[in-house]
C-alpha cells in the first residue's frame, strides 16, 4: 500500500483531472472527512478515492456511472466473517448490500453537499469501528 503521502499525491492528482459534475463535492467531503478521522490513509482503488485504517480500505468513492455519486463503506476489499460495525443512522442513509458492505447514493452533487457533514459523521463512525 502506498504511503499515506503518497497515496494523497495520487489522490490529488486524480481529482485535479476529474471531470465530473460530483468533482467539487467529493473534493469538499474528502476535507472534512480526513480533518475529522485521524490517523486515515488514502489511496486510488478500483479508480476512486479510498479511505483506510490499518491498510485496510474503509470507505471508498465510487463514481461510475456519472449518473450517480456512491460512498461504500465497507470492511475490506473481501468478505469478512465479523461483524460490521455498528453505526448510528438516524437519516436513514446507509444501505447495507451484503453483512460488510453498505452504499450511501447521491444523485445529484447538491445532495452530497446537503448531507455532507451527516456522511462525514456516520463514515467516522464506520471507520472507528
Amino acid at each position: 500500500m502506498p504511503s499515506s503521502e503518497a497515496g494523497t499525491t495520487e489522490v490529488d492528482a486524480w481529482l485535479a483531472a476529474l471531470d465530473d459534475p460530483f468533482r467539487d463535492a467529493v473534493v469538499a467531503f474528502r476535507a472534512e472527512f480526513l480533518a475529522a478521522v485521524p490517523g486515515l490513509t488514502e489511496r486510488m482503488a478500483w479508480n476512486a478515492p479510498s479511505f483506510a485504517r490499518d491498510g485496510v480500505d474503509r470507505v471508498t468513492f465510487r463514481l461510475h456511472p456519472r449518473q450517480v455519486c456512491q460512498l461504500v463503506l465497507h470492511c475490506g476489499v473481501r468478505p469478512r466473517e465479523q461483524a460490521p460495525p455498528v453505526v448510528a443512522d438516524p437519516l436513514g442513509l446507509l444501505v447495507m448490500r451484503t453483512p460488510d458492505r453498505g452504499v450511501i447514493g447521491f444523485p445529484t452533487p447538491a445532495d452530497l453537499t446537503a448531507r455532507q457533514h451527516d456522511v462525514v459523521a456516520l463514515a467516522a463512525a464506520w471507520t472507528a469501528g
